[in-house]
């Protein structure tokens, strides 16, 4: 166990064992909250027989992506969280947080340090903390600190996207196109995360979990409040990403089209003169022009009146 703490206390417990565990759950106004971080088969057994755990969570707890879920069991729930974090080199960050959740313990179980879960501990751990320890406020302060996370790299993300925006419409560029895909990507993987989270805390909200208070609800209502607006936010930002694509794709057709256009009329009128010089250019002996002392200025100028004619008309028609 990386870190064990239990209230009223705080007492670290090292090494950890089934039988102090199961001592600390027992007490009547204690709590106890075990982080495992890096998580190892031998925390496994551990979790196994001091509390009793399921086979099928402490798998799903000890896998690296799973998919955002509660899992209801007869006395705990098993909760799958995400940490997100944004960079622009590496891209999105997704970091799992699997929840135990019991009457008289939490139990967090994630393979990378995350700030948020060692904050929320540090905090609730102090001497002054106002809000009495249970079950569903130390789960609101854990997935809210969780959250606040979400919003700047939302924010992050949207700036992005604005840039490439203002980018698509200053010219082509083909690693420019790469980026709009990846953060298409970035945003569809978030949206793959909040989506499902939204549907967790729902379910908070739905049932009657007799772990929590009827208290704790109005906390669970704000935590999902917020991942609705995540939502809205993602889908809003994808809307403008795919709309910015598609008009840049319009631009460079309408382009495409107009520089189509100009050879075209610019063919036509090569093929009107090469008409005049292939009659000029057979090889007939009775051609009455052929003796003509001013047969080749008249067939140069029949090309110049030829080409400036067909100009002519096709800016009249508004083609050229």
């Amino acid at each position: 166990m990386a870190i064990a703490f239990v209230w009223p206390g705080p007492q670290r417990m090292d090494p950890a064992t089934p039988e102090s565990l199961r001592g600390a759950i027992a007490q009547a106004d204690g709590f106890l909250w075990l982080d495992v971080c890096p998580p190892e088969e031998a925390e496994r057994q551990l979790l196994r027989e001091a509390l009793g755990f399921h086979p099928l969570a402490l798998e799903d707890a000890f896998r690296a992506r799973e998919r955002p879920k509660l899992d209801v069991y007869p006395d705990y729930y098993f909760m799958v969280f995400y940490r997100v974090d944004y960079d622009p080199d590496n891209g999105l960050s997704l970091q799992p947080v699997h929840l135990f959740i019991g009457a008289h313990y939490l139990v967090t179980v994630h393979p990378q340090r995350i700030p948020e879960v060692e904050a929320t501990m540090a905090r609730w751990s102090g001497p002054e903390f106002p809000r009495p320890i249970a079950p569903g406020s130390l789960v609101y302060d854990l997935l809210d600190a969780i959250l606040d996370r979400y919003f700047p790299v939302l924010d992050r993300i949207a700036e992005e996207v604005e840039t490439i925006e203002e980018r698509l419409f200053e010219g082509s560029d083909g690693r420019l196109i790469e980026a709009v895909f990846q953060m298409r990507k970035a945003l569809l993987e978030l949206r793959r995360v909040v989506a499902p989270e939204r549907e967790v805390i729902n379910l908070l909200l739905r049932r009657e979990l007799p772990i929590f208070r009827p208290e704790d609800i109005a906390y669970f209502q704000d935590l999902y409040d917020r991942l609705v607006r995540l939502t809205e936010s993602i889908d809003l930002y994808r809307d403008m990403l795919s709309g910015a694509l598609e008009s840049y794709l319009s631009i460079q057709s309408n382009r495409l089209n107009e520089i189509v256009k100009v050879l075209t009329i610019a063919s036509i009128i090569l093929m009107a003169n090469a008409l005049i010089a292939g009659i000029y250019g057979m090889n007939f002996k009775y051609m009455p022009e052929l003796e003509w002392p001013w047969g080749y200025p008249m067939a140069l100028l029949m090309m110049a009146a030829v080409s400036v004619g067909l100009a002519f008309f096709f800016r009249r028609r508004g083609w050229l």
